[in-house]
């Protein structure tokens, strides 16, 4: 009996692939997309990736989150549950030009 119950977690679904999650890039100091879609009253993990060779901060006063993005590098952030409505973002470190807007449906 246990073989049994050990062969259906084996066979089991897998979680969603890195590939499923919505992806946020930066590159040369500008958001790709710069408009993220995301539903609403849901948690939601988005992968940041960076292109650029210098770090960077994801950050959101809106949401109120932030996470530093190493050069070249790619990390993970769990946001939410949100409720329907727009949040900005930016690069903390060139605010200037990295800015992007979260819309939440």
């Amino acid at each position: 009996m246990r073989w049994i119950i050990l062969a259906g977690l084996a066979v089991s679904p897998l979680p969603a692939l890195a590939a499923d999650m919505p992806m946020l890039t930066l590159q040369n100091h500008q958001w790709s997309p710069a408009v993220l879609a995301l539903p609403a009253g849901a948690r939601v993990k988005i992968q940041i990736r960076n292109l650029d060779d210098s770090a960077d901060e994801f950050e959101s006063t809106d949401i109120g989150r932030e996470k530093l993005v190493p050069a070249g590098g790619t990390v993970t952030l769990l946001l939410g549950p949100l409720a329907p409505g727009q949040y900005q973002f930016f690069g903390d470190f060139h605010q200037d030009t990295a800015r992007g807007i979260i819309v939440v449906k």
